[in-house]
């Protein structure tokens, strides 16, 4: 069996290194883990924190390791590029999975419209530093929490990362200038786990057509939602997104591609339904650098946001501001169970065990024998094995395996 059953260290590595194991207690046993940008995240079989990476992405906690290295955190060059010269998808129209269109409002004008909306001046800020304190790589530390809070699962974006706990509480700090850390506001660093407001406390023991309400904001826009508990967190590059036992998606944060799916490419400072799909049970949820992809309970995939490199797999390279279904003829009669993104690039895992990727593939991260982009789900061939979980890195794609024998 190929398969990773238990994880005692947490390794990393530079380009063409050996991995080394961090300096982690002897007696704390990873259980999972997860890698954004510029920093790491694990969990302990206990429920305890370490992170470690980029200085800006690791809280104010207790260094485990007596010094911490120096190092320039790698530019993606071709990110850059693409992003100082991309138009974003204010002028383009989109349609849900039923055909009805969304787009900007008639009377702004055509330059407003396919204009590149700026950054936020804290990123603007963040971006321009070159002081030597902001290319400091901090060494594991634990990541402290309020007495009696276990965290189950983690996620890793950008530059800021949230944490679910077993009570259903998500917990978020790092950089949050779009919007990312769901606090209503540009801060530019929350230093410490912050509780992010998802689900409305006095819902408790509504049932699920209540719960799938919500309350609405002075633009219509449906804010928290109610119900009992988030069960599945992710990070994009700039944006979150949560699913909540109501099968609910709330999405904040960067909005200049439609990652956000609320019809519009604004930023969104609060975690915010994606009313476009409230009618349908989600179960699970990532995001890449400018996209997101959400499954259904049914194992349905839905998809919006950037799409230059066909990540949405909706069958062109247009932009989505809402979620649209993934209804190519290679998911005819697939089901699909987990879901994975990469910078441009996405995965999912059917029940039949098979995986299918489509999006950017520069560097082979498909796992198709080539280095073409695809723009609709395409099954990766594994010989016998039967897939059992996939993960995307920015530039590559890992999958966990059972052998047939």
């Amino acid at each position: 069996m190929r398969i990773l059953e238990d994880i005692d260290n947490v390794a990393s590595c530079t380009s063409q290194e050996t991995p080394e194991a961090f300096p982690l207690p002897s007696d704390v046993a990873i259980a999972r883990a997860d890698a954004g940008w510029a920093h790491c995240v694990a969990i302990t079989d206990e429920g305890v924190v370490y992170t470690w990476g980029w200085k800006e992405c690791v809280p104010t906690g207790r260094v485990i390791a007596d010094q911490a290295s120096v190092g320039t955190l790698e530019k993606d060059e071709r990110q850059s590029a693409i992003a100082n010269n991309q138009v974003s998808p204010r002028s383009q129209v989109s349609r849900t999975s039923s055909g009805a269109a969304s787009g900007p409002s008639e009377s702004r004008g055509t330059e407003e419209s396919t204009k590149r909306r700026r950054l936020s001046p804290a990123k603007q800020g963040n971006d321009s530093s070159t002081s030597g304190d902001e290319n400091l790589s901090a060494p594991p530390c634990v990541v402290t929490f309020n007495t009696g809070v276990k965290i189950t699962a983690v996620a890793a974006g950008g530059r800021h990362t949230l944490a679910l706990s077993d009570f259903g509480q998500v917990w978020g700090w790092g950089y949050g200038g779009e919007g990312q850390l769901g606090l209503g506001s540009r801060i530019r660093t929350v230093s410490s786990p912050h509780p992010i407001p998802c689900i409305e406390s006095t819902s408790y023991g509504k049932d699920r057509l209540s719960a799938m309400k919500g309350n609405k904001n002075a633009e219509g826009q449906i804010n928290k939602v109610t119900g009992n508990r988030v069960t599945a967190i992710a990070c994009g590059g700039r944006h979150s997104v949560v699913v909540t036992d109501s099968g609910a998606l709330l999405a904040f944060g960067w909005g200049l591609y439609g990652q956000c799916g609320q019809g519009n490419t604004d930023d969104v400072l609060s975690p915010t339904c994606v009313s476009a799909i409230l009618g349908v049970k989600m179960q699970d949820v990532a995001a890449g650098l400018w996209h997101t992809v959400s499954i259904s309970a049914d194992g349905d995939v839905y998809s919006f946001g950037g799409n230059q490199f066909g990540q949405l797999g909706i069958g062109s390279d247009q932009a989505e501001t809402i979620p649209k279904l993934v209804d190519a003829p290679s998911l005819e009669n697939k089901n699909a169970r987990s879901v994975s993104c990469g910078a441009r690039h996405s995965a999912i895992i059917t029940d039949e065990g098979e995986v299918f990727c489509w999006g950017w593939n520069k560097y082979g991260q498909l796992g198709l024998g080539d280095s073409m982009d695809r723009n609709v789900p395409c099954i990766v061939p594994v010989d016998e094995y039967h897939l059992l979980n996939v993960s995307c890195g920015w530039w590559h794609t890992l999958v966990l395996a059972e052998s047939p024998t």
